[in-house]
């Protein structure tokens, strides 16, 4: 079966290739057809690997490297992507899965431009499928195969990640259909509302994943790590960072093209970048040149190969816009005190914190390179991210109120007092009351600030109650994306202030109290999992008449010879009681086990905002509805 797969990946390099040729000279029916062949063959390709997994066909030496007989079933099946070589077909699967949609869906009414984009999309696909057949081949056998796989890397065995992937895929990938079309649009010189009505709806159709999947990301190292926080500016993560920040300034952007005409040349460049980014994320995570926790195997020679392909998209690209930008309209006239000027600030302030947070990502090796160790953290996202994207916040619900070409600005002085107001209301409850620090008080007034916001623009809509639920999804779309912004920051805000940890080292017996939690250690016992062993906790916490059972542990996974935390959370409606669980310890001829406890106030809110924030995306790509 796995010769079915090889063959048909090949199938689909030539179906791909074809796309790419029929697309550029312009044969829109043949162009689609191609894509559409080149995705059906590679979804059979992509399923040999799948039933291998499920099968346990250590014949094949990817499933003999990452899978193993008394795995779950669906961890055995999300080994098909949980590796390099497995994720690097999936990334090929969406390549492709993104140019039959284009060409099942994309009508603009333009033969030429659409057969451009499906040609572009094609030569994408070529690229990837030429990687992963000649430099990444997961179609490899073994001869003699194994008894028994290595199994699994035991941290990817987990439920979100076995989902991460494939969301976040279609995220990344997803903006290559995005970069298709802004490439097909400059070789006409022709970015105009057509254009931009088409590219929304693509960037939408990224965004939405990619939001999602980086949600999803982050819960799991969440309760799977047993770090007891959310975000901690890893590499890997900041990789998936950054292309959704340009992917939010491309959003911004393309409504503008879309209403106005303007920024066409701006628009186009953001699409590009936001998959240049989305390639640059594979290479940093491929390469080796950074170490995380998230990262696939140190292969530098593929490193190099993903190097040179970003080198050669982006030269492409790039060298395209600097020939055809200086064609392109303008659009309407607008001042710096407009909707349009406000947009601008928008994705100045977006572009510049993609910027900060690769500089952030990039700049050890940049020291190692020059002799020296240099580590950055949190401390440098702190004090150059946060207060950048603080400040964009800060104005938006007086900016999304503004006209286009040239604002109202006879009402700026009520939202300049209303948003003062609430800043000292806060700042005066945070050093009396609360006992806050001011960061975090002027945090929350901007959470209100945003939420109220997002209403208030919704009452202007609307003009009356009656006709707020009559309101085009766009604007709903909208709200609950700045409603999600709010909700977020006053969880993440409240979450990383106010988190109090603490170390216990408890006997069998022992007790200790966090955050006025009591603590009660009955037992640490040995169990066997299908692929592990390991030792588990029992716990009792108790604040007042609450009570809760908890059973964190420490597993063992003899084939992958690897250690994982599977940490105990009680969600309290007010925040979440956290333990992990360390080592044992002998103190004075008694055993005494580590635990690791935390209260984190009000994270479910971080979390919470993000899917408001991708629900928010889904009504603004869904169909306007029609009137009676």
């Amino acid at each position: 079966m796995i010769e079915l797969g090889h063959l048909a990946a090949f199938l689909a390099l030539a179906a791909s290739l074809a796309q790419g040729v029929l697309g550029l000279t312009g044969a829109r029916a043949l162009a689609g057809r191609a894509a559409l062949v080149a995705f059906a063959v590679m979804v059979l390709s992509f399923l040999t690997l799948v039933v291998a997994f499920a099968r346990s066909d250590f014949s094949v030496a990817l499933v003999a490297n990452n899978s193993h007989t008394l795995k779950p079933m669906l961890y055995k099946i999300a080994g098909a992507w949980g590796n390099h070589e497995g994720s690097m077909a999936l990334w090929c699967l969406v390549t492709m899965g993104f140019g039959a949609a284009g060409a099942l869906w994309m009508r603009t009414g333009r033969e030429t431009f659409e057969a451009r984009a499906l040609g572009v999309q094609g030569w994408l696909a070529t690229g990837a499928l030429g990687y992963l057949l000649f430099a990444s081949s997961p179609y490899l056998r073994l001869d003699p195969a194994p008894l028994q796989g290595a199994g699994l890397n035991p941290i990817l065995q987990d439920p979100a990640l076995a989902f991460h992937p494939p969301m976040l895929y279609l995220g990344y990938v997803g903006y290559s259909f995005v970069f298709a079309l802004a490439a097909a649009g400059l070789m006409e010189a022709r970015i105009d509302r057509v254009w931009a009505k088409e590219a929304r709806r693509w960037s939408l159709a990224a965004f939405i994943p990619l939001t999602l999947g980086i949600a999803l990301g982050s819960y799991w190292a969440y309760y799977e790590l047993g770090w007891g926080g959310w975000w901690f500016w890893d590499p890997v993560e900041n990789a998936s960072l950054m292309p959704w920040l340009l992917g939010a300034a491309l959003l911004h952007s393309v409504a503008v093209t879309e209403k106005r005409g303007s920024f066409a040349a701006w628009t186009a460049l953001l699409a590009v970048l936001a998959f240049l980014f989305s390639i640059m994320g594979a290479f940093l995570v491929r390469s080796g040149v950074l170490t995380s926790v998230h990262a696939f195997a140190v292969d530098p020679r593929r490193g190099l190969l993903l190097l040179g392909g970003l080198i050669a998209y982006g030269g492409f690209a790039l060298g395209l816009f600097a020939l055809r930008a200086p064609k392109l309209e303008g659009g309407k006239p607008w001042t710096i005190l407009s909707r349009e000027g406000a947009l601008v600030v928008n994705n100045v302030v977006l572009v510049v914190a993609a910027l900060t947070v690769l500089l952030g990502t990039l700049f050890p090796l940049i020291a190692e390179a020059a002799g020296r160790t240099i580590s950055v953290g949190e401390p440098y996202f702190r004090l150059t991210f946060v207060p950048m994207l603080a400040a964009l916040l800060a104005i938006l619900p007086v900016v999304q109120a503004w006209s286009w070409g040239k604002a109202d600005l006879s009402t700026l002085w009520k939202w300049a007092a209303g948003g003062v107001g609430l800043v000292v209301i806060f700042l005066l409850l945070g050093v009396g009351l609360w006992d806050i620090p001011l960061g975090a008080a002027f945090g929350l007034a901007l959470a209100f600030w945003l939420i109220f916001g997002a209403l208030w623009e919704l009452r202007r809509r609307a003009v009356t109650l009656a006709r707020v639920f009559r309101l085009p999804l766009r604007v709903w779309g909208m709200t609950l994306a700045h409603i999600g912004l709010g909700v977020f920051i006053l969880g993440a805000v409240v979450e990383t202030t106010q988190r109090y940890e603490a170390t216990l080292a408890l006997p069998a017996g022992g007790s200790g109290t966090v955050a006025g939690w009591h603590v009660t250690l009955h037992d640490v016992r040995a169990i066997e999992g299908p692929n592990w062993y390991a030792d588990k906790a029992d716990l009792t916490a108790r604040k007042g008449s609450a009570r809760a059972e908890m059973a964190p542990t420490k597993r063992y996974y003899p084939a992958a010879r690897m250690p994982t935390t599977e940490t105990a959370i009680h969600k309290t409606g007010t925040g979440d009681l956290y333990v992990a669980l360390g080592d044992r310890r002998d103190v004075d001829g008694e055993t005494r086990w580590v635990f690791r406890v935390y209260f984190n106030p009000l994270i479910d809110l971080v979390y919470l905002g993000v899917l408001l924030m991708g629900l928010g995306a889904l009504f603004s790509v869904l169909p306007r509805r029609r009137k009676p």
